[in-house]
């Protein structure tokens, strides 16, 4: 029987400790374990980083950290230790300035010695382990061949080059966007990001039945930006993008036809690349699915052939991509449990230890999409995020099989950036990093080019990447907005926010380079942070309406959080007439901001698209034109308007303020009111 021992009990491990890849501000490290005393049958190994470096994410055991101190706990698989047995785990972790490897280690409270009968208490010694570590990897080399975990860990974070070669047109410009360079992936590179997913839609690119030669121009295209990549030190990801919605989803219909032309062009695709370096990795299909099946049952059987077929395709080709890490998808990449279920009995069956699963995460759909009253980040959609990553790691990770997210962001970004508030959009994404981390899941930022500039190499939104950059190794402080409403007229009072700490603790406020008097222009009361009226008073000005100043809350770790304070009055509305085509309801902001819209016909039935909610979709059926001085009602609102009955509109406005206004449509023509 194996039982845990106490410190007294003759004790003593070797520890081997390795970085296998560094990058500028970020490295992989393997530790090897050997107990070297009595069998145990739980392990927790404490170090402390000499350079105050931090673990961003861990596999093969559970990481914790104090500072600089670092512990280490065995998962549910690999606690048991016998007498000269190892265990190994890896991490990757950040760095500054130097990223000096730590000498000295404690399992269960005795130091490794490399000998038996260690000291026991006191902290760890500076005596280097007795085995030299293993030779360091050069920063490109991937984690051995069947080390998926590993692997996939070493690829986060990771970035999508979308709106490219997954344009459906003539090439990868069909979508707007600039001829790929090298020097963005250099730049892409330089953000920190680890791996790279290049979407490719070949249903343009390649010749008829029944061959489907591939283009010879468009493949070698492709080649030359993965070779760029993978010579930047990428991870790389290709697949077959928009096929998924052009062809591959008729497969209900004509599966033959189907799986023969998925099969040829996964064939082309295999031997292109069978010689390329492990770190690229092939991902079957994007987004699977299937018009005109019978249900459930029959997309799981369609989606398990494709799978398997391109799992069979691959192997069989030889070289690198016999052992190739391969990804594969849930229909429509979805992490319900139904959809994770399936790919499980995929996995089951194909009995790989270099698979990968794939979900893709945007959100709680009401928030993500700024539709039904879902402006804010709230319990709500944080469960949402959890629940979803919770079901991949429970039936994926926690069996020692990596999870990609490869894609995530926001469906309100394929409108603008500015579709959810910013403040509720930094919390989601402060969110997502960190319970990311704590499921061991790897993250790819979906970027059409709304992100990162493909020619200026600037970020669009740098305030977005930042809280972006710092969730892969920290959490950050928030609070429950990023927006102090102060009016225009009348007595000024103090102001209260509170704050999300998220296992920070708050360090103050700043303005500029100027601290805020902590008891004088502000007070902290638990997580209630007051700013005084005296302070208000400075912040605000001359009171002229939107944002007079912006200050800081600073927090323990990660990036701080902007509060804008802004003076406002309530909005005014005027009346006016247009078409249904192009309508604009004139309105003087006065510094406040639109959050939502709410449409209601007289008999109190909601009006619009979307009728199963009062509140309609941002950005798709009304925007604020705030240049303009107009609320913009679109033509997908009037659509699905009643001819001659009188709708109510009920604008909320991010200070508080509601205000009404009535329109009715005739035809083409508009009439619009105030209440």
């Amino acid at each position: 029987m194996t039982v845990a021992m106490s410190a007294q009990a003759a004790a003593g491990c070797r520890v081997a400790y390795a970085t296998s890849a560094q990058w500028p501000g970020g490295f992989t490290a393997n530790v090897q374990v050997t107990n070297l005393g009595d069998p145990i049958s739980g392990w927790s190994l404490v170090w402390t980083f000499p350079s105050g470096q931090r673990v961003t994410q861990a596999w093969n055991a559970e990481v914790t950290s104090s500072g600089g101190r670092v512990t280490a706990t065995n998962v549910s698989y690999n606690g048991a230790l016998g007498t000269n047995a190892t265990v190994s785990f890896g991490f990757n972790g950040s760095w500054t300035g130097t990223n000096t490897a730590p000498t000295s280690f404690a399992l269960n409270g005795v130091t490794c010695t490399g000998s038996v009968g260690g000291p026991t208490s006191g902290p760890p010694t500076t005596r280097p382990p007795t085995t030299p570590p293993p030779t360091t990897r050069p920063p490109t080399t991937p984690p051995p061949a069947g080390n998926a975990m590993a692997a996939v860990a070493a690829m986060q974070p990771g970035w999508n080059l979308g709106n490219s070669f997954d344009a459906v047109g003539a090439d990868e410009t069909a979508w707007g966007n600039p001829r790929v360079t090298e020097a963005l992936l250099n730049n892409v590179r330089a953000q920190g990001f680890n791996s790279i997913r290049i979407p490719v839609t070949w249903s343009n690119h390649h010749g008829a039945a029944p061959n489907y030669t591939i283009d010879a121009a468009w493949l070698n295209r492709i080649r030359e930006v993965v070779n760029w990549a993978l010579d930047d030190g990428f991870y790389v990801m290709i697949n077959l993008h928009h096929d998924s919605w052009q062809w591959i989803n008729t497969m209900p219909t004509d599966r033959g036809g189907v799986l023969n032309r998925y099969n040829a062009l996964w064939t082309q695709l295999a031997a292109a690349f069978r010689d390329a370096p492990p770190r690229l990795t092939f991902e079957s299909v994007n987004e699977p699915q299937f018009t005109g099946s019978s249900g459930d049952a029959q997309n799981a059987e369609l989606l398990h052939e494709l799978n398997t077929s391109f799992h069979r395709i691959v192997r069989g080709s030889g070289g690198g991509n016999a052992t190739r890490l391969l990804v594969l998808p849930t229909l429509h990449t979805s992490a319900d449990q139904a959809r994770v279920d399936e790919l499980v009995s995929t996995f089951n069956a194909l009995n790989d230890p270099n698979l990968i699963a794939t979900v893709h995460f945007y959100g709680y759909w009401p928030f993500s999409a700024n539709v039904a009253g879902g402006t804010r980040f709230d319990a709500t959609v944080q469960q949402d995020l959890v629940d979803s990553f919770d079901r991949v790691h429970n039936a994926f990770v926690a069996r020692d099989i990596p999870v990609i997210i490869g894609e995530y962001g926001l469906l309100g970004f394929d409108r603008h950036t500015g579709t959810i508030q910013q403040g509720e959009k930094l919390k989601f994404f402060e969110y997502l990093g960190y319970y990311a981390r704590q499921r061991r899941i790897t993250t790819q930022l979906w970027d059409n080019g709304q992100h990162f500039g493909r020619t200026s190499f600037q970020w669009s939104d740098p305030e977005l990447f930042a809280q972006i950059r710092s969730s892969w190794t920290t959490r950050s402080g928030t609070a429950s907005s990023d927006q102090v409403y102060v009016p225009r007229t009348g007595a000024i009072t103090s102001k209260s926010l509170t704050l999300n700490l998220n296992g920070t603790t708050f360090s103050g406020l700043r303005q500029g380079s100027t601290d805020l008097a902590r008891g004088t222009d502000y007070t902290v009361s638990g997580n209630t942070l007051t700013l005084t009226a005296a302070a208000v008073t400075r912040l605000v000005g001359s009171r002229a309406y939107g944002v007079n100043a912006t200050i800081q809350a600073r927090f323990s770790q990660g990036v701080p959080w902007r509060i804008s304070i802004i003076s406002h009055d309530p909005p005014v509305l005027s009346n006016a007439t247009g078409q249904t085509g192009s309508f604009g309801v004139p309105t003087q902001f006065r510094g406040d901001q639109l959050a939502t819209m709410e449409a209601k016909y007289a008999d109190g039935s909601n009006a619009g698209p979307h009728n199963w909610t009062s509140f309609k979709e941002f950005d798709v059926a009304f925007a604020p034109d705030y240049d303009g001085n107009s609320i913009t009602l679109k033509p997908e609102f009037f659509a699905e308007v009643n001819d001659g009955q009188r709708v109510t509109l009920t604008f909320h406005f991010w200070s508080g303020t509601t205000v009404t206004y009535q329109v009715t449509r005739s035809g083409s023509t508009v009439t619009g009111t105030t209440a």
